[in-house]
């Protein structure tokens, strides 16, 4: 006669040990992940560590790191570069980039409509995306130039006289806005895949009701593609913290081969080349390191805000 299973035993949650099979898909799966898991450890979290310690000392690369404190910190915000850096990624982040998604989003908007040759005008408007950041700045650099740029050339035509782009402090940034705004492609392509994602039977129940294409925009598209928006919105804010090849190449130009500061009045100085400035200019190691988790914890704290706030306006429903 067979023993009742004890109910002490059964109640205390002790689990069987795992079988010979499970072990062995165990250690498989391990196996298949471990070059994503050597990566992440020796590429990105021994790094972010090394750069937390490092910001707690005085280090060179040729000397051993003295332990500082929070010397670099409180040096940091004593900065009179820090608050010019500060605002020249802002401006980026805040007015650069969302005018960038806009643009991006009337683009897709054009695209998505089904008339002849449209597969060669999505073409056309993703090429300047595979264009080498590099190369898309040393093209803007003869379209912008004050003299026989293309820009100023144009707008000759109509009597206009066009700004010094790239000398004259007020129109760097936006000399760099126009250069990103033509490179959207990638933007465009991922509003597109969403505008054509929505059902078609909710534009024609609005038809039946009577709503006009701005009616449909703003009540059936705009609300579809609100998680597209938001993923977009968050990618652009991080990257334009991060900003730094375009101003690199348009100041360096700028200084005429001199050492690289910022281009005119530091109107190029964002942060992310104000901290390559500390590290291989200057060699400030534990300062840039010191200035790189100040800008983690920034653009933390800025993609928590804008992903809490698009949250209550987001709907993930889409039936």
């Amino acid at each position: 006669m067979k023993k009742a299973p004890d109910p002490s035993k059964a109640q205390s949650g002790i689990k069987k040990p795992a079988s010979r099979q499970e072990r062995r898909f165990f250690w498989l799966g391990l196996l298949f992940v471990s070059p994503w898991l050597i990566g992440f450890l020796l590429f990105q979290l021994y790094p972010i560590l090394s750069a937390l310690y490092y910001s707690f000392t005085d280090f060179n690369i040729f000397q051993p790191p003295e332990f500082v404190g929070l010397k670099n910190y409180i040096t940091l915000f004593n900065d009179k570069y820090f608050p010019v850096s500060i605002s020249n990624t802002a401006v980026m982040s805040f007015i650069g980039m969302p005018i960038g998604l806009v643009v991006s989003l009337l683009l897709a908007l054009l695209l998505s409509k089904e008339v002849r040759g449209m597969p060669a005008f999505r073409t056309i408007y993703y090429l300047p995306t595979v264009v080498p950041i590099v190369a898309s700045a040393m093209l803007f650099l003869w379209v912008l130039n004050p003299e026989y740029g293309l820009l100023n050339n144009f707008l000759s035509l109509f009597g206009i006289r066009g700004p010094s782009w790239l000398s004259d402090p007020k129109f760097t940034k936006v000399s760099l806005i126009l250069m990103d705004t033509w490179r959207c492609g990638q933007n465009t392509i991922i509003f597109l895949s969403a505008l054509k994602a929505v059902p078609q039977s909710f534009y024609e129940a609005a038809d039946l009701d009577g709503a006009g294409p701005i009616k449909k925009f703003f009540k059936i598209t705009l609300p579809y593609i609100g998680p597209t928006i938001q993923f977009t919105l968050v990618m652009g804010l991080i990257s334009s913290f991060q900003y730094f090849t375009q101003a690199y190449v348009f100041a360096s130009v700028s200084q005429m081969g001199q050492s690289i500061t910022g281009g005119p009045k530091n109107s190029l100085l964002f942060y992310s080349l104000y901290l390559y400035i500390n590290a291989f200019s200057y060699l400030k190691m534990g300062y840039a390191s010191a200035m790189a988790i100040v800008l983690f914890l920034i653009v933390l704290v800025a993609s928590f805000v804008v992903m809490h706030l698009m949250e209550k306006r987001i709907s993930y429903d889409v039936e």
